[in-house]
């Protein structure tokens, strides 16, 4: 039967982690305010989900470098200082200073008591205090055009620079380099003008991972027009962390451009060991995918991810036809003719969160912003699809399993969320090994809006997709509770993909607010997954594509169609009585006392986000 329940289906203590437990420090760390980098949040499982189980500790007090302090001027030779640093010193840059060069960070041989700092020679007094996220204004900028407003109280340069050479760089760590802390107080660039930067900061191209690797309050970032493709390659790279910085402008260019996808953080290809990774407190933006990890050849899967209280973002000024408009400048009229920018060309837009290949990934407190199509993506916000790309086979141990997605808001996007174990064409690529076990609860979205559509007229409008390829192993194990997504003109709830005799397997989809279309919300995704066309009702759909369904006690907001029972059909959202709906936008969403809704979950709980723990946990996160 389409309502039977899942025989995994865990216990409401263990299903809904409170925002409190999630934050308790590891035994023996020191405890700190929330949203700072010390906090680690507790191992174990989150519904069908395992969380990490080792995190980074990233703390000054954790990196220690008791010997001596190397102080570098401007016009210093800097490379010379990094070969003669000791495990244990600490390289002090001129605050103001820019050093220019491909700086190789060598491997030392240092251990946890030795680090080498590599940090502006300004006092701590200086700069945010740790735990805190810094900004451009301490090198010298006092905003950035389409950015949200940081504070700034003084736009004297603290920061030291380093800046790239013509290419790539400025800091690549050579095969084996560990115990480096690059921060506090660094801005890594690249010059204006001179071409493709591929990445700011990465590992050598070799064998033998880096490890023990932390950037701590930073402003990593390229230029207004120039295509520069990475912030932090993560790819063969062991414990690392990146905590309180500032990403910004990375993207490449539709039309006229040397690459197509661009990212603040990546990771997650090759064939060198990665993972046990901490993304904690960052301002991150870029236009194809603020984070992704997969997407490349290779053979491993990094595991034991956290992401966590940071803001991701994309400046409204890279979408055609907004004010401020800001694309590549562009000589050739015949380009980029259908995006009516006559003179440049736009940045390459796909989604602000992506997984092609990841294990044990906990996403927690972050605020997600700004997505749209128009490329070759529909303007989904957050996408867990197992994908196996590049090279002559891709990644044959392709995984992404084990994601806990919690206490997070996600607004201005075309659509919501995207889950699958996707095969790629007709490619020598192989199959994704697996893809399942997903905890989605008390998360936010909305104003997933036709403003964002940018043309696309196809999947946009869409909540959630769920599609394997008929080679692929089942996508199973997923829970979705607890979830409001308001989406402002929808056009389906589910896009469903399966073939008809491998079915989804394991989903739970229960106390979620969701604004639903009142003809069809369930839809097919194409002819190789043909399962969503059999069947003229949402109920039917469902059947066909999956087996084993728990659906039940969900508000499904315009919802006119044969669904499973034991669901809530109000015609209009302010029929949900929502404390503030505000259209769908910004709103307050907690219920009202007289809500039909309040306490009326499986667990007695008020049905969509618990909206008390979604903003304690992004308090801090914009």
């Amino acid at each position: 039967m389409i309502l039977a329940r899942v025989g995994y289906f865990l216990p409401t203590t263990l299903l809904l982690l409170s925002g409190t437990f999630a934050q308790t420090p590891q035994p023996g760390r020191p405890s700190a305010k929330p949203n700072t980098s010390e906090i680690s949040p507790t191992s174990g499982f989150d519904g069908p989900a395992e969380l990490p189980r080792v995190y980074v500790h990233s703390a000054l007090a954790e990196t220690p470098a008791p010997g001596k302090t190397w102080k570098i001027a401007s016009g210093d030779d800097l490379k010379s200082a990094i070969d003669r640093a000791g495990c244990g010193d600490t390289i002090a840059l001129q605050a103001g200073a820019e050093f220019v060069g491909k700086f190789a960070l060598p491997n030392k041989s240092c251990d946890d008591n030795h680090w080498i700092i590599i940090r502006t020679d300004a006092p701590d007094s200086a700069l945010p205090p740790e735990g805190s996220r810094i900004s451009p204004c301490y090198a010298g900028v006092a905003s950035l055009p389409g950015r949200p407003a940081f504070p700034c109280e003084s736009t004297k340069k603290v920061m030291a620079t380093l800046m790239a050479e013509k290419g790539g760089g400025p800091i690549m760590f050579a095969p084996g380099a560990n115990h480096y802390r690059l921060g506090p107080g660094l801005e890594i660039t690249r010059p204006e003008g001179t071409g493709i930067n591929y990445v700011l900061v990465a590992k050598e191209e070799k064998d033998a991972a880096a490890n023990h690797i932390i950037l701590d309050r930073d402003w990593v970032h390229g230029t207004a027009q120039d295509e520069t493709t990475r912030g932090f390659h993560l790819n063969g790279i062991t414990y690392a962390a990146v905590v309180d910085s500032y990403f910004s402008d990375f993207h490449c260019t539709a039309g006229i451009g040397a690459c197509i996808d661009s990212q603040a953080i990546a990771g997650g290809s090759g064939n060198v060991a990665m993972g046990t990774w901490k993304i904690v407190n960052n301002f991150l933006e870029a236009a194809a995918e603020n984070i992704i990890f997969g997407g490349s050849a290779g053979t491993t899967t990094p595991t034991d991810i956290e992401i966590r209280h940071n803001h991701l973002f994309k400046p409204l000024t890279w979408m055609p036809g907004q004010p401020g408009f800001v694309g590549a400048i562009n000589h050739d009229p015949t380009k980029c003719v259908r995006f009516n920018t006559p003179g440049f060309c736009p940045f390459i837009v796909k989604n602000l969160l992506e997984f092609k290949n990841a294990q044990r990934v906990l996403v927690e407190g972050n605020t997600l912003e700004h997505t749209w199509p128009g490329f070759s993506q529909h303007g989904a916000a957050v996408l867990f699809t197992a994908m196996s790309q590049g090279g002559a086979t891709g990644n044959p141990n392709d995984t992404v399993a084990d994601i806990t997605f919690r206490y997070n808001r996600v607004s201005h996007a075309a659509s919501g969320l995207v889950m699958g174990i996707i095969g790629v064409g007709n490619t020598t690529w192989s199959v994704p090994k697996f893809a399942g076990r997903f905890s989605i609860h008390d998360d936010i979205f909305d104003d997933l809006s036709p403003a964002y559509y940018n043309g696309d007229t196809t999947a946009v409008g869409l909540a959630f997709q769920m599609t394997q390829c008929p080679s692929c192993a089942p996508l199973q194990n997923i829970t979705i509770n607890h979830v409001t997504m308001l989406l402002q003109a929808p056009r389906k709830l589910m896009i469903l993909g399966a073939s008809e005799d491998t079915p989804i397997r394991n989903v739970i989809f229960t106390n979620n607010i969701v604004t639903v279309p009142s003809d069809s919300p369930v839809s097919g995704s194409g002819p190789k997954g043909p399962c969503a066309f059999k069947g003229r009702s949402a109920a039917e759909r469902f059947g066909a594509c999956i087996a084993s369904l728990q659906f039940e006690r969900n508000v499904l907001v315009g919802g006119n169609d044969a669904w499973p029972k034991g669901n809530f059909f109000p015609r209009d959202p302010k029929d949900v009585k929502f404390a503030k709906h505000h259209e769908g936008n910004g709103g307050d969403y907690r219920l009202s006392a007289d809500s039909p809704q309040k306490h009326a979950g499986t667990d007695k709980k008020d049905v969509g986000a618990d909206v008390d723990a979604v903003e304690k946990a992004t308090a801090n996160a914009e």
